[in-house]
């Protein structure tokens, strides 16, 4: 099994290189001839999640947005909490702002906080 490790690892660093030389249009036809259909959707997807993640969408919400595990989200957003996080990185380079990512945001409070501040006297 060693060697099925070696030869992942050198295949993905030689696909990487002949990726970063691409054009964005080889790139994205590349993938679509790499990846099946579904393959392809499940990549972009999680794309996204990260995406959303960055931006403070409850992973709640992206899981129901885009069909995804908890389990999915939460591991990409255990990536982006990364000190030299790949993913924060790969946003940048893709040229979108990303806000200072710490985490779970909540915007709003739950109803039973909700009913609790609202019952406590002033």
């Amino acid at each position: 099994m060693a060697n099925d490790k070696e030869m992942i690892s050198s295949n993905l660093t030689e696909m990487s290189l002949a990726l970063s030389k691409a054009e964005p249009d080889l790139v994205e036809e590349f993938l679509y001839s790499l990846f099946t259909p579904s393959e392809a959707d499940e990549i972009a997807k999680r794309w996204a999640l990260v995406k959303q993640i960055a931006q403070g969408t409850p992973q709640r919400e992206i899981a129901k947005d885009l069909g995804l595990s908890l389990c999915k989200i939460t591991r990409g957003s255990r990536e982006l909490k990364k000190e030299s996080s790949a993913f924060k990185r790969m946003l940048e380079l893709a040229g979108l702002e990303i806000p200072a990512f710490t985490g779970r945001r909540r915007t709003a409070a739950r109803p039973r906080e909700a009913e609790a501040t609202a019952a406590t006297p002033s």
